[in-house]
């Protein structure tokens, strides 16, 4: 039997991954090589095994699906990248497709309808679910701009990002520093510059921030084992 299309399934919850293999492996033509419960293990799984898709949940431990998929369209361009899941607000829509997504569906779409994006995505499309596409839309209509992105938030930059998403999960300066590659004063310089952008105080508001902003999963950081402090080869330490 053949496989053309080679998938990797990055998702944090293992009972959803075996959904969508078995619901893949009803197409004789899809075969899933592949698994990551992480950004950063799909990084790794995705370059070592160069598979032609990667359907990608957003909010995950660590290192969270938009800042994974900037990284694998850098690293792997040819990777088409569907993004699966429960999010509708626009800044996640505006982030992923900015990232260089290649497909938006909810996790409540039809088994049909997911099939529907994996073959339009393999074969070069963009596909939108129908609701992400009104607001795509709606968006375009009103000049680009979304209520939901704020000119403080879009003053953060990507490092100071993973710093906030860290300290929400409730890492030290030590472990971010290590886990990011950066010195320990750099992770401080980091944090404060986040607090003087937000206008946040202390560690619980940047982690109530963060919840808001659904940086954080409902169990993420639950898995210890999630978390390697080694960089990748090609990351910045700045």
């Amino acid at each position: 039997m053949n496989k053309n299309f080679r998938i990797v399934l990055v998702e944090d919850h293992t009972l959803l991954r075996v959904g969508l293999r078995a619901l893949l492996a009803q197409d004789p033509d899809l075969a899933v090589v592949g698994e990551a419960s992480n950004g950063r293990d799909a990084l790794r799984t995705i370059a070592d095994l160069s598979p032609d898709l990667a359907i990608m949940d957003l909010t995950m431990p660590g290192m969270n699906g938009v800042e994974a998929i900037s990284q694998i369209k850098r690293r792997c361009p040819q990777v088409r990248i569907l993004v699966l899941t429960l999010h509708r607000a626009d800044e996640y829509i505006h982030e992923s497709l900015k990232a260089g997504a290649d497909g938006y569906i909810l996790k409540d779409a039809t088994h049909d309808e997911l099939r529907v994006a994996v073959r339009s995505v393999l074969n070069g499309k963009t596909y939108l679910s129908p609701d992400i596409s009104n607001k795509v839309v709606s968006v375009y209509l009103g000049g680009g701009k979304s209520n939901g992105l704020s000119s403080a938030w879009e003053s953060v930059t990507h490092r100071e990002r993973q710093v906030l998403k860290l300290v929400a999960e409730g890492r030290a300066n030590k472990f971010i520093a290590e886990y990011l590659c950066l010195s320990v004063k750099t992770v401080e310089k980091h944090r404060s510059n986040l607090m003087r952008k937000l206008d946040l105080h202390n560690a619980s508001m940047l982690t109530s921030f963060a919840i808001g902003k659904g940086l954080l999963g409902g169990e993420s950081g639950a898995d210890g084992a999630l978390f390697e402090p080694e960089a990748l080869p090609g990351d910045g330490a700045n």
